[in-house]
This record gives C-alpha cells, sequence and structure tokens, in this order.
C-alpha cells in the first residue's frame, strides 16, 4: 500500500510520536510511506526510517490556509495514494476541500483518527467524515458516538496508541555515556528516587499541581527529587517563568528540576521510580503512561480519560480520584516505597495498534475493489 499520514506539524507531542513509530512499522512492512506537514525537529528521523516527507504549511487555522487547497490536490493527484491517514482537523478540512474536485476513481480511501477530545462544533465534525474513523481510546470512542451522532456507530474502531516494545522494554539499559553525561549535568538527581512529570509545558498539563505533590512529598518527609520534562509550546513562555517562580515560592528549590524539552525520554523514564499524569482534564490517551509501564516504571494518574484506562488495564493502585492531590501522593509514596509488580497488556503495543489499522486500511481497500472497477493512472504502476 501506499499510505499518506497528513498531521499540522512534527514537533514534540504524543500525536507526532505516534505518526514517525507508525511509519517506521510501514516501511519495516514493505509498504510505502509518505508524510505531510509543516515539518518539525522529528522530521530527520523520519526520513532516517524509510519515509518520505513533503513539507506543506497544513498546520495554520485561519483563512489564509485556504491557498493551499490546490496545491494539495495536485499532490494528492500526482501520489496516486491508497490511503490517507488524517490526524488533525485543519489537515482534514484542507484534505477534504481538496479531494473534492478529484476524480472519483482517484479518491484514495480516508481513515480519520479523533486524537482528542474535540470540542463539539462543525469544525471539529470533520474528524467523523473519514471511511473509517479511529478512536484511541474507549473513552473517545464513546464521546464520539455521543456527541457526533451522524457518525455511524459501525465506522468508528477502537485503535490504542501503542509503544514500540522492541525499545519500551524492561530490559532497556541505558548507555555508560549517557549515564555520565546526564549526571554531570544534574548530579543533584544522582541516587535518588525521581519523580517524573513529562508532557509539553500547558496549564491543563498539571505542572502546577506537580509543584503541590512535591511539597507534600517534601512535608512527609519522602525523600525523592521531582523531574519536570518537557518545554512550552511557542509563544508560552510566560508559563514556564510562572512555573520556576512558584518552585522558588514554595521553597522547593532542592525537589524540583526543570529539564527542557528532551529526546532522550526512554532514557530518562528508566532513571524514575515514578511516572505521573496529572492532567487537569481528560486526556484522551495518555501515551506517558504506557511508555513508562512499558519499561516496568510504576505511573500514577487522576481516574479520569484516557490515562485512567490504561491503568485499569495494567496497574489499577496507581489511579487516584480526580483533582486528589492528598491522595496522589500517598500513592506516589507507595510506589516509591513498595514498588508493585505489573506488565503492559499487548493492547498498548505498537504492533497490535498497526496491525488493526493495517486490518482498517485493508478492508477499506478490499470493499472498493468489490464496489469498483481497478484504478488506472499515474502511479499506479509497479503496485
Amino acid at each position: 500500500m501506499r499510505v499518506i499520514q497528513i498531521l499540522p506539524e512534527l514537533n514534540a507531542g504524543g500525536v507526532e510520536r505516534g505518526t514517525v513509530e507508525f511509519a517506521r512499522h510501514l516501511v519495516q512492512a514493505g509498504h510505502e510511506s509518505i508524510v505531510i506537514s509543516a515539518g518539525g525537529r522529528m522530521t530527520s528521523r523520519l526520513t532516517d526510517e524509510g519515509s518520505q516527507h513533503i513539507e506543506m504549511p497544513v498546520h495554520r487555522k485561519r483563512l489564509g490556509s485556504l491557498r493551499y487547497v490546490r496545491p494539495l490536490r495536485r499532490l494528492l493527484m500526482q501520489l496516486d495514494a491508497d490511503i490517507v491517514h488524517l490526524r488533525s482537523r485543519v489537515p482534514a478540512w484542507l484534505t477534504w476541500l481538496a479531494i473534492g474536485r478529484m476524480p472519483r476513481s482517484h479518491r484514495p480511501a480516508i481513515v480519520t483518527t479523533f486524537h482528542g477530545l474535540y470540542s463539539v462544533n462543525a469544525y471539529s465534525a470533520i474528524m467523523g467524515r473519514g471511511d473509517a474513523v479511529i478512536a484511541i481510546s474507549e473513552c473517545v470512542r464513546d464521546y464520539i458516538l455521543e456527541n457526533y451522532p451522524k457518525v455511524p456507530r459501525h465506522k468508528v474502531s477502537v485503535v490504542h496508541r501503542g509503544v514500540d516494545a522492541a525499545v519500551f522494554n524492561r530490559d532497556f539499559i541505558p548507555s555508560d555515556a549517557w549515564i555520565a553525561a546526564f549526571y554531570a549535568e544534574f548530579p543533584h538527581l544522582r541516587d535518588k528516587p525521581l519523580v517524573l512529570m513529562p508532557g509539553r509545558l500547558s496549564r491543563w498539563k498539571g505542572q502546577e499541581g506537580f509543584i503541590t505533590l512535591m511539597a507534600i512529598l517534601k512535608q512527609r518527609g519522602i525523600d525523592c527529587h521531582g523531574v519536570v520534562v518537557g518545554g512550552p509550546t511557542p509563544g508560552k513562555e510566560a508559563y514556564e517563568r510562572a512555573l520556576h517562580s512558584r518552585v522558588k515560592t514554595e521553597g522547593l528549590e532542592d525537589r524540583v528540576t526543570f529539564v527542557g524539552h528532551r529526546s532522550d525520554i526512554l532514557e530518562l523514564y528508566s532513571q524514575g521510580s515514578v511516572v505521573c499524569n496529572l492532567s487537569e482534564h481528560p486526556e484522551p490517551f495518555g501515551r506517558t503512561i504506557i511508555e513508562a509501564l512499558a519499561l516496568g516504571i510504576p505511573a500514577v494518574a487522576f481516574d479520569v480519560g484516557g490515562p485512567a484506562e490504561s491503568l485499569r488495564a495494567c496497574l489499577p493502585q496507581g489511579l487516584a480520584p480526580p483533582g486528589d492531590l492528598q491522595a496522589m501522593a500517598d500513592k506516589v509514596e507507595t510506589m516509591i516505597m513498595d514498588p508493585p509488580g505489573f506488565s503492559l497488556p499487548r493492547q498498548f503495543t505498537l504492533a497490535e495498534q498497526a496491525g488493526k489499522t493495517l486490518a482498517i486500511y485493508r478492508q477499506l481497500l478490499d470493499s472498493r475493489v468489490k464496489a469498483t472497477p481497478p484504478r488506472t493512472g499515474p502511479g499506479t504502476a509497479g503496485r
């Protein structure tokens, strides 16, 4: 198959990492993988692993983006893909407008993925127009069916996000060089239980709650150190400064460290005693949870949304009532003092995610073969 994935950018984030990992799986399985986005720091990794990247500014939520509809139509006609997989709303609108005037015999099958609990309006409803619609968790599926009644139930499939078990597994050990470099940069973290808070710096992600959590643990005399992993969204640097100020106000300079955006998240997880997800609003999935669990690192989250769904399947004792930071401190303390045993179910692995997604692709293409004559045109030879 020739598969195109379209998303806004390839910078930090679960959608971006998942797109790149799935692209690698497509290549390894013998398919042709193409990604269209505005680019970003993950682009080189994508191309190094065998996919083609085509840069196009499909990320801006503004009327001016409509000028890219015609170039996108020409590009899709030229590429003549079997599947176009849409992972965000702006690219979805541009793509639907682009294919509207394409010859029906040359239109690719369209798959959309609800990566979020999107606001309920006509703008978001575009994500329900795919020939197949993927929900990244059961809570997202329920949200779609409840809020978008025009989306046929039979079109919606749950495909949990998955980690690459060949990379994220209990046997992983960081290199001596990495360990030496990391603790040379952060010597005060050596030989301490590390409580990790990964995720971009954003108010709803819960970093302020994490600072409160670390203050509670300090009051209890628990020997541990909080590590905030991630940088701010461009233009939101004031929030990062506010977090640093809050740490000083709470007297936690010796208890909380900001390490910024990192590309070595795998190694960082491996040094942790507990990984936290403290999102203030229900998250559709919560990728950091399964990444940590795959490595054998305990994780905690509030009992709501996708993170809770993952933990209920693997480590239910890591769940705390929503917003209850005292109860969350109990969970973290227990995880540090008495690490639990657990294993990550196969449903949260990349192999399972990719297998289910490819099955959806094949089902769409099989139904098209039965319904229409074979396509002819540029790009079909040799496939």
